[in-house]
């Protein structure tokens, strides 16, 4: 199963308690994937989703207590309608009228049933991307206004005549997530989000380290090369004696690193100073290149 069906199948499990929060999720199943026969009241939900099926049935039961395999009494059809606020007149389609989403707890649920009904997460160990797809922009704005409630920016694109709220970002959707209450779905993605951000670390600091050892040996092939060219042009009885020491130590140890090559010095001398006599060697090297001799 895809992270998006586990998803799906932890959120098919959570009810709520109260019947107004029933209520928002319903709406919402009926807002993203219902029809409603205006000549007969008659309330369809289109759709090949069995978990969002089973639930709508669920609450249908819970909160007005009729069994949706059975057809409906017209005076039931009535009833829900007036419950989720639908306006005769208003089309086949219809919005989720703002007062059954005043309260926070009523929001989740909302959110939640248009999730179960027409959303979907990217697998997280390849992106991050969490969207709900609606046929109307109208539909888009409500849903992004809600998921703004709980500091969530989500955007709208329109794609192929639909108009989709997504959000990109690891955290937001883990948010989401918590928002929806699919608690262990949210542990699963942070699990992910560890593991992900643990080998990006380490991807970063074995990059860093290999550039480090690149750097330090093109380092140590000049300062072998600066002193050969030396050695071979003026030679090394031409140098300082402490140029001549160190000259004569890097050729001896060409991979210690220069701490090192300092304690070998007589007298032993740090790493500035090791530093500071390599680029005096690399000062002669270049007046050996141009032809100019001597000591320094």
């Amino acid at each position: 199963m895809s992270f998006s069906s586990d998803v799906k199948g932890e959120l098919s499990k959570q009810f709520s308690k109260s019947r107004h929060c029933q209520l928002a999720e319903l709406a919402a199943m009926i807002s993203m994937n219902g029809r409603i026969n205006t000549q007969t009241f008659e309330i369809e939900l289109i759709t090949d989703n069995v978990l969002l099926l089973q639930k709508y049935a669920l609450l249908m039961k819970q909160a007005f207590s009729v069994d949706i395999s059975k057809p409906l009494l017209k005076e039931d059809e009535k009833r829900v309608l007036d419950a989720i606020k639908w306006e005769p007149g208003k089309g086949d389609h219809f919005r989720t009228d703002g007062l059954l989403v005043q309260k926070d707890c009523c929001k989740r649920a909302f959110i939640r049933g248009a999730f179960l009904s027409a959303g979907s997460i990217s697998d997280p160990t390849k992106s991050y991307h969490f969207e709900i797809v609606c046929e109307r922009e109208e539909q888009a704005w409500q849903l992004k206004e809600l998921m703004q409630d709980f500091e969530c920016d989500a955007k709208i694109v329109e794609r192929k005549g639909h108009f989709v709220v997504y959000l990109k970002e690891g955290a937001q959707i883990v948010d989401m997530l918590n928002v929806m209450e699919a608690y262990v779905s949210l542990m699963n993605l942070e699990n992910v989000r560890i593991l992900k951000e643990m080998r990006n670390s380490l991807n970063r600091q074995v990059n860093c380290e290999t550039a480090n050892i690149k750097k330090t040996v093109s380092a140590a092939v000049k300062q072998i090369d600066d002193i050969m060219l030396i050695r071979d042009t003026i030679g090394f009885g031409a140098l300082p004696e402490h140029l001549r020491q160190m000259a004569e130590l890097r050729l001896e140890y060409p991979d210690t690193p220069l701490k090192e090559l300092g304690t070998l010095m007589d007298p032993p001398v740090g790493k500035s100073g090791v530093n500071h006599r390599l680029r005096k060697l690399s000062e002669i090297a270049e007046k050996c290149k141009n032809g100019i001799g001597g000591r320094s």
